[in-house]
């Protein structure tokens, strides 16, 4: 079973102040990095490199109206990266069951080994 999985995207999300851009997104519907910024421990100029790196990733989406630039999470690219975390989840369910089957068949054996060598 193989998942292909998009680098860019999953290397935007990985920071947590991204992910934390993203939730704040999805709360005010828009924002712009000073109006972000306020809401984090990190300088407006960090939270406009950090947006860049989620536009580049196609997560979110600027407008400008003036001086600003207004980001919008693009709900489209989330599900679809939802849907990809949920693919790679599911992924590594199945190959971690495989392992477990594995593991209990060794023990089995080992069990059953135990077992022998008492009775003699």
């Amino acid at each position: 079973m193989s998942v292909t999985v998009d680098d860019d995207l999953w290397s935007a999300v990985g920071d947590p102040t991204r992910r934390r851009l993203l939730d704040l997104l999805l709360r005010e519907g828009s924002g712009t990095a000073t109006g972000l910024s306020e809401h984090l421990p990190v300088t407006r100029q960090a939270v406009a490199k950090h947006l860049a790196v989620l536009d580049r990733a196609g997560l979110v989406h600027a407008t400008t109206a003036g001086r600003e630039r207004h980001y919008r999470v693009d709900q489209d690219r989330l599900a679809r990266a939802t849907a990809q975390l949920a693919d790679v989840g599911a992924a590594w369910d199945a190959r971690l069951r495989r392992i477990k089957r594995i593991a209990e068949t060794i023990q089995r054996g080992r069990d059953a080994d135990s077992g022998t060598g008492q009775q003699q």
